[in-house]
């Protein structure tokens, strides 16, 4: 008897035990996804294991039906599930559920066709019927199956289908429809072709330049017409393909060095790109980082690197921080590789994600480009994983499953034997910290493409200008004069601000009370375009009003500046000259955020202002002065990152400038001008800041001195919360040595969405001892009646708030 032990997407620790009639025996293997009964629902489930071993239960329910003929996952992403299950705590069918493409088959009615013993079983029910008697249901059922009437909806079926599926006497034809998608025609330059004509002249000149274009888009800047495109492509000339409708894109001028165009590589390119090459022939695991400062080409680097694994016969997943990246960096490699190239990320419509993935399970793709969910992309034979601005908030997950997408990659790539590649101008201290200790090997770019100098950095000292002008300015005068120099120069300027919308909060100066969220113990936003205030959290909004709500007077105001205000504000200082806004106010659609960006790079807009949006991944020649305000709020958030990501940010929104032929300057307004963060980002220097931060964080054991995790316990009712909090303080206080446990306090946000939020800060030398003291915890939690949804426990968290 085979017991198959199955992992449903429900949030608790354990897998489930189910059988299976003799016909799906066979077409049963681990990774095959399942149709189980579950409570009163039916739901799709993951096969781990299977087993000969009865389970403690008396009784197993039977699984229903197999979704895929092959199995879903390959043997190396089951071990790598069971690992993020494992390590960050999470239940491990919403850890598969995460792994696996959308439930397209569930997602509308299922035909229900006979299977060969259900046509034995029809024929002999059918004998023995007798004419004149009442005809059993049965029989009844799978008449109409076999005339093709019945079809299943969606996690319900009658009790006498069930049967019959559990007994596999019928089966679901499950394969969705042909796709029904927009798309777009995407052309590129062959590198081998050569120019015969002054029309392929300039379509050469623009695409090899600017990189695969839109063929629309090709023709209006090639000044050719599609027609001519298309003939181009019948001769072999362009390589051509298909992109979804909408997809957001940065088409920006000469995105060639940033985003690879194939071209002269300089000595150091060279060098790391050799020392790579050696890594994959080794075959073995290697973890590397490409550090290199703004503008080096990393991107040529790590696409020559993708090359040299596919010439190797291996397979090569890149991951990028952001949608909106994926689809240059994609671009790229589709000129370069064809069609075996995917694009994977969340962005993308359920059935376009559904076809992308199976392309890439059946063996048709060899290399992946996506955000953080592509690290389970079901690539095999992988050579080469390469995480792009590694250090990037936005690869960690902050639901569950709560996985780091860059640490799940570096273990990915451990089980594999492949080779891991960090990218970074402005590396994370733990991954440089590894590096530098020589757990990681170190490749550098010191200096930038073609020999160009890095911008020039100049603090402007808000106290001083104050102490000048007696007022605040939304904009600093210094940094207004240089914006007007800049555009009577003909260049462009990036205005960036950390902040949505007008102004941080409504304050009322007679009684000091500020207009708070109903469901989270923040102020709310204004936001002048919709008149509105808006939690930035939950998306809960308000009307403005007009009286203070507690004390009725009548003196509200408006207090900080956000980068609606900024907006505002440089419209009226630079009159004549067009201000755009890049943030996610202004970015409604999957075209909005192209709209502006491609505006920018044709030299429409002016002056782009945005938040950190703009601050990384674009290459604007025009570029000759970047502008960072409200640096210092990043300074004073309460996380022992602030100091970094406020380094992080300057470096990254600094290397934006000077890009082009003309040279930069990037002008930083604070009130802390000696603080250390700004003074190494002011010299671009990466090694000094990590040195002096290394220091604070070995005293304060933080990460990378120590490994840290975050646990909160929430709940709607104050009091259960505080219950909770109470029973699992008792938890830690009596655990021994080998770990340091700040808490229980109210969370930094001690209201977020209704729930009231305790935490505990938990830090440890060592990461195993703290891993097997969560999941104690976690059965403590259980024994105690604290139900898992209470409880979320963070690993490596980014952020504590």
């Amino acid at each position: 008897m085979q017991f198959f032990q199955v992992a449903v997407p429900v949030p608790v620790r354990r897998q489930f035990t189910y059988t299976a009639d003799e016909p799906l025996r066979v077409a049963i293997q681990p990774g095959s996804r399942v149709l189980v009964p579950f409570g009163t629902r039916q739901m799709v489930g993951l096969v781990t294991a299977v087993t000969e071993t009865p389970p403690p239960e008396s009784e197993c329910r039977a699984i229903l039906g197999v979704l895929d003929e092959v199995p879903a996952l390959p043997p190396a992403l089951l071990r790598l599930g069971e690992w993020v299950s494992g390590y960050y705590l999470a239940p491990p069918g919403e850890v598969f559920q995460a792994m696996l493409p959308p439930e397209l088959e569930l997602a509308a009615a299922r035909q229900v066709v006979l299977t060969s013993a259900g046509r034995e079983y029809l024929q002999e029910l059918a004998g023995q019927w007798l004419p004149g008697t009442p005809e059993p249901a049965e029989l009844t059922l799978l008449q109409e199956i076999e005339a093709g009437r019945v079809v299943q909806r969606p996690r319900r079926q009658e009790p006498i289908l069930e049967s019959l599926l559990r007994r596999g006497l019928v089966t679901l034809a499950v394969q969705p429809g042909p796709p029904r998608r927009r798309c777009r025609m995407v052309v590129a330059w062959r590198g081998q072709a050569s120019p015969t004509d002054a029309h392929e002249q300039r379509v050469a000149s623009v695409l090899t330049t600017a990189g695969p274009l839109p063929l629309g888009e090709a023709a209006r800047r090639s000044g050719v017409t599609t027609r001519t495109l298309r003939r181009l492509i019948e001769r072999g000339k362009l390589e051509a393909w298909e992109e979804p409708l909408g997809a957001p894109a940065e088409v920006a001028e000469a995105e060639a060095l940033e985003l690879g165009v194939p071209c002269a590589l300089m000595p150091q390119q060279a060098s790391a790109v050799q020392e790579i090459t050696r890594w994959l022939q080794n075959g073995q695991f290697v973890a590397g980082l490409l550090f290199g400062v703004t503008g080096s080409g990393k991107t040529e680097v790590y696409l020559r690197a993708a090359e040299q694994a596919l010439a190797l016969g291996r397979s090569a997943l890149i991951l990028v921080p952001e949608i909106a990246l994926t689809y240059p960096v994609g671009r790229q490699a589709r000129a370069r590789f064809g069609d075996c190239v995917a694009v994977l990320h969340s962005g993308l419509g359920a059935r376009q994600r559904w076809e992308q993935w199976w392309r890439i399970r059946r063996g048709e793709v060899r290399v992946v480009v996506g955000t953080r969910l592509a690290v389970f992309a079901p690539l095999e034979h992988l050579g080469l994983i390469v995480v792009d601005e590694e250090q990037e908030a936005s690869y960690k997950q902050e639901e569950t499953p709560r996985y780091h997408g860059r640490d799940t990659a570096l273990m990915r790539a451990r089980m594999e034997e492949a080779v891991a590649l960090l990218c970074s101008a402005t590396p994370s201290l733990e991954t440089f910290s590894h590096a530098v200790s020589g757990r990681y090997r170190l490749l550098e770019l010191p200096v930038r493409v073609e020999g160009r100098a890095l911008p020039s950095v100049e603090v402007v000292d808000l106290r001083e200008e104050f102490r000048q002008s007696g007022s605040a300015r939304p904009v600093s005068e210094r940094l207004c004069t240089r914006l007007r120099q800049c555009l009577e120069e003909g260049h462009q300027g990036l205005v960036l601000i950390n902040r949505r919308g007008y102004a941080w909060f409504l304050l009322c100066r007679a009684c000091g009370s500020v207009l708070e969220c109903r469901h989270c113990s923040i102020a709310l936003t204004y936001h002048k375009r919709r008149h509105r205030l808006l939690c930035h959290y939950c998306g809960y909004t308000a009307q403005v009003p007009t009286r203070c709500p507690r004390c009725q007077s009548e003196h509200l105001h408006y207090f900080g500046e956000g980068s609606e205000r900024i907006e505002e504000y440089l419209r009226e200082q630079l009159d004549g000259y067009r201000v755009a806004r890049l943030d996610r106010d202004t970015v409604r659609g999957r075209q909005s955020y192209r709209r502006v960006l491609d505006a920018f790079a044709r030299g429409e807009v002016h002056v782009l202002v945005g938040t950190q949006m703009i601050a990384k991944g674009h290459d604007f020649q025009r570029v000759a002065l970047v502008g960072v305000l409200g640096i210092d709020r990043l300074l004073s958030m309460p996380d022992f990152r602030a100091a970094e990501r406020a380094f992080q940010l300057l470096t990254q929104v600094a290397g934006r400038a000077g890009r082009g032929p003309v040279a930069g300057a990037v002008l930083v307004e604070t009130y802390h001008p000696e603080h250390y963060a700004i003074v190494h980002a002011v010299r671009q220097d990466m090694r000094g800041f990590f040195d002096q931060e290394s220091r604070f964080r070995r005293m304060l054991q933080y990460p990378p001195a120590a490994v840290l995790a975050n646990l909160i316990v929430r709940h709607r009712q104050l009091e259960r919360a505080t219950e909770w909090t109470r029973k699992l303080a008792e938890f830690w206080a009596a655990q021994g040595t080998g770990i340091r446990v700040l808490g229980p306090a109210p969370a930094p946000l001690a209201r977020l969405r209704r729930d009231y939020r305790f935490q505990f800060l938990l830090k440890s030398p060592q990461r195993m001892r703290l891993v097997q003291l969560l999941g104690r915890c976690l059965d403590y939690a259980s024994r105690q009646g604290i139900p898992e949804s209470a409880i979320v426990v963070d690993m490596d968290p980014v952020t504590l708030l």
